[in-house]
């Protein structure tokens, strides 16, 4: 393991590996302190790039990019009250509070330090928890595979602020694109409409560039916002006092980065809603819950710890199973395909140099976070003055640029202008984007696993259910798909039977 690491410390330490990670971390705090721009959007357009780069520095200019555009959603939520990032809305109240009381330093350093703190703790449970279970993994069949995937899907739909029903049309349509292309295991082409570009199947980059980015670009041309004002225009020595906050919150500080992995891990949630639930749990195991929306930096420690312990622990599942635990590794597993690192187990075996390196590129990441996050916040003033009329266009560009770069085909332009404005008109109606894009990349994983397990055994629905983990996986998904209608029952005739 020591020669490994070393391996993947070389990789590293390589000068182009570390300067595609410092400008990639400029270009995440820039995005974050973009209001309207998510992170997801940030990796969706870091992707054309990283067709030009070996494995290690795409990956990592990926990494590096999320963990800085999540942390840079605080500045425009503590200096605007809109945040950058909607992992930064859970606390964006709080913090512009703190700014009108003269605390604009203490909010952004608390966001800042603890975001950092939070990132490590999740590297390390990363780092702890994806080979042991990638161990496990490598006694899966295709039968335990179905299931994860299946259970993969569940948790996507019932974990969420969305409706149940929302959600479950937007992963059905999920599935739906996930079926274009050519059959499995027969070869014959589906919905390709005669297009032999559909017979490959929808390329997921250009979805998903077109899905966070055009979409993004749609929703401002309706939605004209008006100029932005700063809240203070001074913003002192904002890591005075951290040292205190620390040992005062370190219960709070712990236990929001450990439910933000947790979070992080579990399919389809996000750092928006670590950091939301993080919020509800400081507030309701704070001795002062009643200063709570009163600019209290409590609720900034512990859900900013969340927020981006939730980035590594979203790793977990996609290096392990292939599947995503959030949309920016929906964007990262594609990535990977295309390097020729396929997620799974056998990536453990087979290339453990460059999942070390990930874990490496994850803990450099945190700790540059805190430099730069400083210069970020220094210059808050002139980068949130940006018109957006002008940083749009430019990305309506790179979009297109880079769409066309994949096959070297108008095709994909034509892609990321349908799946955008099929996300615009989604997201306005309240259908969750999220669904969808697990559906899509684990879509072709389900039917594989599926159709194989099938032959195998011959036709005998019986097999999946036989083997005792996948009996297992197979109960935890049925409990998760049936859990909201026992609810419902439950508060309908439960008190009716207890009288």
């Amino acid at each position: 393991m020591l020669a490994t690491y070393a391996q993947a410390f070389a990789l590293i330490m390589d000068p182009y590996v570390l300067t595609v990670i410092l400008f990639s971390a400029l270009f995440g705090l820039f995005v974050g302190c973009i209001p309207g721009l998510t992170a997801t959007m940030a990796t969706a357009l870091l992707v054309p790039i990283t067709f030009f780069m070996p494995p290690v520095p795409a990956i990592a200019a990926i990494v590096t990019c999320t963990a800085m555009a999540i942390f840079a959603g605080d500045i425009p939520g503590a200096l605007l009250r809109i945040p950058g990032t909607p992992a930064s809305a859970a606390y964006t109240d709080e913090a512009y509070a703190m700014t009108r009381k003269g605390q604009a330093e203490v909010a952004l350093g608390a966001g800042l330090v603890f975001s950092a703190i939070g990132g490590l703790f999740g590297t390390a449970v990363m780092i702890v928890g994806a080979p042991a279970l990638a161990d496990i993994a490598l006694r899966f069949s295709d039968y335990e595979y179905f299931w994860i995937v299946v259970l993969g899907l569940a948790g996507a739909v019932f974990i969420g602020n969305a409706s149940i029903l929302k959600a479950t049309i937007s992963l059905l349509l999920g599935l739906l694109i996930a079926c274009v292309g050519l059959d499995n295991p027969a070869g014959f082409p589906r919905f390709t409409f005669g297009s032999a570009e559909l017979t490959g199947g929808i390329s997921l980059i250009p979805m998903m560039v077109g899905m966070f980015a055009v979409s993004e670009i749609l929703r401002f041309m309706v939605h004209l916002d008006p100029p932005l004002r700063l809240a203070t225009d001074r913003i002192g020595n904002i890591f005075r006092g951290m040292g205190a906050l620390l040992v005062k919150y370190k219960w709070g500080l712990l236990r929001g980065s450990a439910l933000g992995t947790v979070i992080g891990i579990q399919p389809g949630s996000g750092a928006d809603m670590a950091a939301w639930m993080s919020y509800a749990t400081a507030k309701k195991f704070s001795k002062e819950p009643e200063k709570f929306g009163t600019g209290h930096v409590e609720g900034i420690v512990e859900s900013g710890a969340a927020n981006n312990s939730s980035l590594a622990g979203a790793w977990i599942p996609a290096l392990v199973f292939g599947i995503p635990g959030d949309s920016i590794t929906a964007i990262a597993i594609g990535v990977l395909y295309i390097k020729g690192l396929n997620p799974g187990p056998s990536l453990f075996v087979n290339n453990p140099q460059n999942i070390y390196a990930i874990f490496l590129v994850f803990i450099l990441a945190n700790l540059i976070m805190i430099p730069l996050g400083w210069l970020a916040i220094k210059v808050a003033k002139r980068v949130l003055t940006v018109s957006r009329n002008i940083v749009m266009p430019t990305i309506l560009l790179f979009c297109i640029v880079g769409s066309f770069a994949i096959n070297n085909t108008v095709f994909g332009v034509l892609l990321i202008l349908v799946f955008g404005l099929l996300a615009f008109v989604l997201e306005e109606n309240g259908f969750p984007v999220a669904p969808a894009i697990l559906g899509v990349v684990l879509g072709q994983m389900m039917e594989e696993n599926f159709i194989k397990s099938m032959i195998k055994s011959d036709g005998d629905v019986t097999a999946f259910v036989t083997r005792p983990i996948a009996m297992w996986l197979a109960i935890a998904t049925f409990v998760i798909l049936f859990w909201p209608v026992g609810t419902w029952l439950w508060r309908r005739f439960g008190v009716r039977f207890r009288y």
